[in-house]
């Protein structure tokens, strides 16, 4: 059986990575599941997988969950410092999916301990590629990624290396894509949040529809794959069937394309090197009609070339870029800045704060640089940029 620990278990990908190890009981030994507040579906996931562990982020719950696993033999504990003891725990495989900046120094601790870190995490890479890639080399921890941009990548490379030429990430276009960017001045986070195709959370749904989202998985192929920023190109397809498109230097293109369901990618990283039968639905080509494609307007989407500024700047810059991101996404929907706004205190940030440093940093910059940039954040929305 390999041991394998999932954080973020009561998210969205942390619950479509537990229905597949519940499917194959005798395969999988559970150590530690984390979640945030959500201290009964917790509860209710450690004790039906067994897990050693059920980890709460706040301190203030751990009565909670004490009361929630009553009774069986799962160990309750809570807060920052049982989190990451709980992610040095060693591991087979360990997912790494908890929201936000607060999710790097869970990878580092996974990529230090164990054989395999899943990562979802957008942060880990964006604000600390080079350190986490270091770690994981030093350790000899294999990284896979979850994202399904960044799975698909993975497998249309396969063994290709100096082959790769370029990657094409797809996005759907959101909300907005064919609105007139003068009308995105006075958008409003109710109409940013009501993405065409899904039903996601407020904060990845405003990203999504700025394509803030995007660039952050630009900044990540970046870190993963070790491609130029000239290497990476963006492309709307709206249908959302492919994922990403790799072109190699014999002029070929290779597509992954599958349903939109996370359980692909997170069965992928579960499995690989093999492949499984996962309960995905199969594509029906006769019945999936056309599949279109359009370059991204830039005045529609200004994130996307601020992702290529920040992979030019290196450093520390692309800390600085999330942290910028996320402040003025407060700004935005405490409605102290308009939508396009938040593209301009990302650009003011970035201007404004030394982002030098060396290509593997370590922990304490990454911080330092987070806390600064989103304290130049809000002097931006104070100056008007």
């Amino acid at each position: 059986m390999r041991r394998v620990s999932v954080f973020g278990a009561t998210g969205s990908i942390g619950q479509n990575t537990l229905d597949l190890i519940a499917r194959r009981p005798d395969d999988f030994n559970v150590v530690a599941l984390s979640g945030g507040a959500n201290v009964a579906l917790l509860a209710e996931q450690a004790k039906a997988l067994r897990a050693e562990y059920a980890i709460v982020a706040r301190e203030d719950l751990l009565g909670d969950l004490r009361a929630a696993l009553a009774g069986s033999a799962v160990k309750p504990v809570a807060g920052r410092s049982a989190l990451l003891e709980a992610a040095a725990i060693p591991v087979d495989w360990a997912m790494s999916s908890v929201v936000g900046f607060a999710g790097l120094e869970i990878s580092l601790a996974i990529a230090r301990n164990s054989k395999t870190l899943a990562l979802a995490n957008k942060e880990s890479l964006v604000c600390g590629g080079a350190l986490l890639s270091k770690v994981c080399q030093d350790n000899g921890t294999c990284l896979l990624p979850v994202d399904s941009e960044h799975s698909a990548i993975f497998q249309c490379i396969g063994g290709a290396g100096k082959e790769v030429e370029r990657i094409i990430l797809t996005a759907s276009g959101g909300p907005f894509l064919h609105a007139d960017p003068k009308a995105l001045e006075r958008a409003t986070p109710e109409q940013a949040m009501a993405h065409p195709n899904w039903d996601m959370g407020q904060r990845i749904s405003i990203d999504s529809a700025s394509m803030f989202n995007k660039a952050m998985e630009v900044l990540e192929t970046h870190a993963l794959f070790d491609v130029s920023p000239e290497q990476i190109e963006v492309i709307i397809h709206p249908q959302s069937i492919i994922h990403s498109m790799v072109g190699f230097t014999d002029g070929a293109i290779m597509a992954h394309l599958g349903p939109a369901d996370m359980r692909g990618p997170i069965g992928f990283a579960l499995n690989w090197p093999d492949r499984v039968d996962l309960p995905l639905e199969r594509l029906d080509f006769g019945a999936l009609g056309a599949l279109s494609f359009q370059h991204p307007d830039p005045a529609q989407f200004p994130a996307l070339e601020l992702a290529s500024q920040t992979m030019q700047m290196g450093g520390l810059a692309g800390a600085v870029f999330n942290a910028a991101k996320e402040a003025a996404l407060d700004l935005f929907l405490d409605r102290r800045i308009g939508f396009l706004d938040m593209a301009r205190v990302v650009r003011y940030v970035l201007a404004q704060t030394d982002v030098s440093g060396s290509d593997t940093l370590n922990i304490k910059d990454v911080i330092d640089a987070d806390a600064i940039a989103r304290v130049r954040a809000g002097e931006a929305a104070q100056k008007g940029f």
